[in-house]
């Protein structure tokens, strides 16, 4: 079992856990993932290690509830454990100096754009970030993307924060040839496919070299399965070991967004009948508790 050391909510639905997890936060590097199992009848489900901490043996996962098992995850406490965690896996980010790097979260992809942020800061480029969410609410870590970014830039889709638009808003202002100097060197944009596909179209007439770290259907994590096959640059790559990064200019994001959708809604119902559980559980032992 992977002890969980504490569990916040960062977001409606999202939560921060910190896991025990010694030999995995000795070895990981951003941009790398970790698949865990909360119990022998769930799901596999991969995670990007948000951040870790060797000296205390810790990786820390940001998880939102969509289905039955990341809704399990978020509902373990503190002391509880995590029976599986395999990682970590992928390649790690391509870090290099390059100059000017522009990092861009959108919802929970802010969770996976925070430790490239990081490495590519560390490798001593100035790091602009373009984090958003749908309200205020939804914007997550902007105090850890707050600490690592050079120029920190947040929206909001209804505009109850920071400025109101899409994160491919802000970026188009930044690439307005009226907008005065903003030399781009890098791109990197993690979030849903619409957004990271508007990203890469933009940036693609400006021969802006962009990329996005994918994250569709997984199950072994080492290629054997095959559910996490995409096409990029016309050859058919598998996210968990040839990425999960790519060269977005050459992601086939029409298929992307089909194999994504295939199951919505059988995890949405899969959500359902788990809570109704839970409350069907919590409503026994409120029966027990007046006998």
């Amino acid at each position: 079992m992977f002890e969980i050391v504490s569990n916040d909510s960062v977001g409606p639905d999202i939560h921060r856990l910190r896991v025990r997890a010694p030999k995995t936060a000795r070895k990981r590097q951003a941009g790398q993932f970790v698949i865990v199992r909360a119990h022998a009848d769930g799901e596999r489900i991969p995670l990007t290690i948000a951040d870790s901490d060797p000296a205390a043996g810790t990786i820390t996962l940001i998880v939102q509830a969509v289905g039955r098992s990341t809704a399990m995850l978020c509902n373990l406490g503190v002391g509880q454990g995590i029976l599986d965690l395999a990682g970590p896996l992928g390649h790690p980010a391509h870090i290099e100096h390059v100059g000017r790097v522009v990092v861009m979260g959108g919802g929970i992809g802010t969770a996976v754009a925070m430790p490239i942020a990081t490495a590519m800061k560390a490798a001593g480029n100035e790091v602009w970030a373009i984090i958003g969410g749908r309200s205020r609410d939804h914007v997550i870590l902007e105090d850890d993307v707050g600490r690592i970014a050079d120029r920190l830039i947040i929206c909001t889709d209804d505009g109850s924060y920071g400025r109101r638009g899409l994160v491919t808003d802000a970026l188009k202002d930044l690439l307005d040839p009226g907008a005065g100097e903003q030399r781009i060197d890098l791109v990197v944009a993690v979030g849903p496919v619409p957004m990271m596909q508007a990203v890469c179209e933009m940036t693609r007439p400006a021969g802006i070299p962009t990329t996005v770290s994918l994250n569709p259907i997984m199950i072994d994590g080492t290629g054997m399965c095959g559910g996490c096959r995409v096409s990029v640059g016309g050859k058919t790559r598998f996210a968990c070991v040839d990425g999960p990064e790519f060269d977005g200019h050459q992601v086939d994001f029409t298929e992307l967004r089909r194999r994504l959708s295939a199951f919505e809604e059988m995890e949405h119902e899969a959500r359902r009948m788990y809570e109704d559980g839970c409350r069907l559980d919590a409503e026994i032992e409120r029966t027990k508790d007046d006998e």
